[in-house]
């Protein structure tokens, strides 16, 4: 299991590399010039897509041939780790470079019509990234400030944003209104229970925009998908490509190509108080659904590989690919069918390293060797400090991340991380430290657990084997990281709970 998924075949990436017509070719003048400026940055980031999910990683009920092109492009991280477990603390830890135990959302709070919000004067990707000249834009789902606060995505270095503000609204994919920069764009197909405007397809038109409009800048786009969480809805010409049609007339009746399937029963009435405000809708077919979903997002990819090429900026710009944690259950979701997480343990919630352990692709076709593959241990509070570096700006405030700029390049001495932390707020509390090949975790602190876990990934990616007993040495170094890998933040109590929880 462990070289099927963590170790990318040579098998498929010859494959995928000669399907992208990979090879070694002279560069023109105007490539030349393109290459010397600072390359454009593309960060995609999919919405719990397993670590199996991709074809290339050893997805077997459909094909991702684009993302798989990207890989074969450039070079896959197999050991590359979420900001944790959920959506909000995960991005918090992507645009701060600031692990759970110091970033400043540390949970998905809901509050005024979106989350808790960054701060005044947050340094983030963008807000770096804007003093080397990058125009900055952002077109998905936000999640780290409601509408006009300090979190607001055009208060924290973006120019443009367009999409959901409210990770909650971002469960339907046919809202009922979209932001655009600090307006609402009402969605007339959507009125009611019209369904008629598929709102990442809206989206990824205007990310074409923005890579057309800025062709002769420098920018940093930044796509954090809706795909595929966690509404199971598609376009019916997706749908039908895992289906099979029964009938030749309308009203068509069908039969999954991936079944057995069971009905998901969602929230479908309009006079519901959650009836396109986050309520999951219905779903007959939730394989096809899922894997359909996954197919455009799929496309959206090459849609935007394709746009660079044709603007001949494709070379000089920098595409990382990846996913905010690890497969959900919700909304009829089945990840065990598709083996979303892989030769992984654990969903998303959990910190086990199907909770955590994600795919990324780095993909820059002027200075990242085509096919290549790390087991550097990364995690996205790297993404800032190597974009930092990528655009020779110093940061002005630490970070808990690690340029990982040396190994994209080959070239240099990589620096490794001592460890990596993970705190997680809900279900009792929960804690991770990965140290080398040790992985520790505890569940349950706010109840005073002090039993850790203790796995050797190295032998044992499934952390089937809890070798606690074993290593006692290693539990007291991995309690005594635990400790100190984070700053109590009043907003988000951790310490207080333990003690609240442990009152006699």
């Amino acid at each position: 299991m462990k070289n099927q998924y963590q170790q990318v075949t040579a098998k498929a990436l010859v494959f995928a590399m000669l399907s992208v017509g990979v090879a070694a070719c002279s560069t023109t003048p105007e490539e030349g010039e393109e290459q010397a400026k600072k390359p454009n940055i593309i960060y995609i980031l999919a919405d719990d897509l397993g670590y199996g999910d991709l074809s290339f990683l050893g997805q077997q009920k459909f094909q991702t041939p684009h993302i798989d092109a990207l890989a074969a492009r450039g070079m896959v991280f197999t050991q590359h780790y979420a900001g944790t477990t959920v959506c909000a603390p995960s991005r918090s830890a992507l645009m701060t470079g600031l692990h759970t135990g110091h970033t400043q959302v540390r949970g998905n709070r809901g509050l005024n019509g979106g989350q808790f919000p960054l701060a005044t004067g947050t340094q983030t990707i963008p807000t770096v990234l804007k003093k080397a000249g990058y125009v900055t834009g952002a077109f998905g789902k936000w999640g780290l400030g409601y509408p006009g606060s300090t979190g607001d995505p055009l208060k924290q270095g973006f120019d443009v944003f367009f999409g959901y503000n409210s990770q909650t609204i971002a469960h339907n994919y046919y809202p009922r209104e979209l932001y655009d920069n600090e307006s609402i764009l009402t969605l007339e197909g959507n009125q009611g229970t019209d369904e008629g405007q598929y709102a990442p397809l809206l989206i990824q038109q205007r990310r074409i925009e923005f890579i057309k409009n800025n062709r002769d800048t420098t920018f940093f786009l930044y796509i954090p998908s809706i795909i595929p969480h966690a509404e199971l809805a598609a376009p019916q010409e997706y749908m039908e490509r895992f289906l099979d049609r029964k009938t030749p007339e309308p009203p068509y009746e069908y039969e999954s190509l991936l079944g057995p399937e069971t009905p998901y029963q969602g929230v479908d009435d309009p006079e519901h108080p959650r009836y396109k405000v986050g309520g999951y809708g219905s779903q007959t077919y939730p394989h096809a659904a899922f894997a359909a979903m996954v197919t455009l997002l799929d496309n959206q990819v090459g849609e935007i590989v394709a746009s660079l090429e044709s603007l001949g900026i494709l070379e000089n710009t920098l595409i990382v690919f990846t996913s905010d944690n690890g497969p959900h259950l919700e909304g009829g979701a089945d990840p065990d069918y598709f083996d979303s997480n892989g030769p992984f343990q654990g969903y998303k919630r959990d910190l086990h390293e199907g909770g955590i352990h994600v795919p990324m692709i780095a993909s820059w076709p002027a200075k990242v060797e085509a096919g290549s593959q790390t087991d550097h241990i990364s995690a996205f509070w790297d993404i800032l400090p190597t974009f930092a570096d990528l655009a020779e700006v110093d940061l002005e405030e630490d970070v808990d991340g690690i340029s990982f700029l040396p190994t994209l390049l080959g070239e240099g001495q990589q620096e490794s991380h001592d460890h990596l932390y993970w705190e997680f707020h809900e279900q009792g509390g929960k804690q991770a430290i990965r140290k080398g090949k040790w992985k520790g975790i505890k569940l349950n602190v706010f109840e005073g657990h002090e039993d850790i876990l203790l796995f050797d990934l190295e032998s044992d990616p499934g952390e089937e084997n809890d070798l606690s007993e074993v290593h006692p040495e290693l539990v007291a170094e991995m309690k005594a990281l635990m400790q100190e890998s984070r700053v109590e933040d009043p907003e988000w109590p951790f310490e207080e709970k333990i003690q609240a929880e442990n009152q006699p």
